[in-house]
């Protein structure tokens, strides 16, 4: 016997006006206990939030590689995640995609009272990050996170969590006043690795390498660069580099399994001339 479709006239909508209602509508019939799908019908809030993550990350790399195409279908994907957790949270009682708008909407007015409110625009972009601040400030306080480091999401990407942790700490005087006490700092974490290499167990020894990440990550801070995108940028450079080093071991009839690690480098090398050239 053929199962019965969703008959919702928004699912086939093509009105523009009707685009955010019709992908909740689709989103409703994907979850229906009866007609919906089984895939998913099966998922929740923890087995969804990986795709949630990789989504967001895909966005970031479109805006990267400037393909505006790839970006409009990205923000349609990370769009969907927001729109399927609503969905399983008013499945449970808990919201609705509008009561996720609708609180959207209430914090960016609150955080704009120079667009929305009463207060001048006349103020610098340093001013208004201060604002910023202060007033999510207050509302960390208003929800009982008297903390300094409250509120700092734990599954946010290790080094970007560790940059908002240590620019928290800065903001009550917990900080190196010079970008040379950072640096030595990281010698002195790099001379701890290198000692407990040879004389401690392997867990100690991931503390000491976290220890010097997080120096890195401080570095960063103090020198106004994103450690995320900059590691990004330099994972690019090393595969553009090493994929020109497959080029030209392929031109002498070779693959990486033929060579050595000296002609590897030295390859390397060209290939760094010819990228600055």
């Amino acid at each position: 016997m053929p199962q019965t479709r969703p008959h919702d006239p928004l699912i086939h909508s093509t009105d523009p006006a009707r685009q955010m209602d019709r992908l909740l509508a689709i989103m409703r019939a994907l979850r229906d206990p009866a007609t919906g799908c089984p895939w998913d019908l099966e998922q929740t809030f923890a087995s969804i939030a990986p795709y949630t993550i990789e989504e967001a990350y895909e966005v970031a790399d479109a805006i990267a590689r400037d393909d505006m195409a790839d970006l409009r279908g990205e923000l349609g994907d990370l769009l969907f995640q927001s729109v399927f957790h609503a969905q399983m949270a008013e499945e449970a009682g808990h919201f609705s995609f509008a009561d996720v708008a609708r609180t959207m909407s209430d914090k960016m007015v609150a955080r704009h009272p120079h667009v929305f409110g009463d207060e001048s625009r006349d103020k610098s972009a340093d001013q208004q990050t201060a604002d910023w601040e202060a007033i999510k400030a207050a509302e960390r306080a208003n929800r009982d996170e008297g903390r300094t480091l409250d509120g700092v999401a734990v599954g946010l990407p290790a080094l970007l969590r560790a940059q908002k942790l240590q620019k928290r700490a800065a903001r009550v005087g917990f900080d190196w006043p010079d970008v040379g006490d950072v640096i030595d700092k990281i010698a002195e974490e790099a001379q701890e690795v290198v000692e407990a290499r040879d004389t401690l167990s392997h867990e100690a020894l991931a503390e000491e390498v976290g220890d010097l990440l997080f120096v890195m990550a401080n570095l960063a801070r103090h020198l106004d660069v994103n450690p995320e995108e900059a590691l990004r940028a330099a994972n690019g450079k090393f595969q553009r580099r090493f994929e020109a080093v497959e080029d030209l071991l392929a031109a002498r009839g070779k693959s990486p399994a033929d060579s050595d690690l000296a002609e590897m480098d030295a390859l390397w090398d060209e290939a760094k001339r010819r990228e600055r050239a």
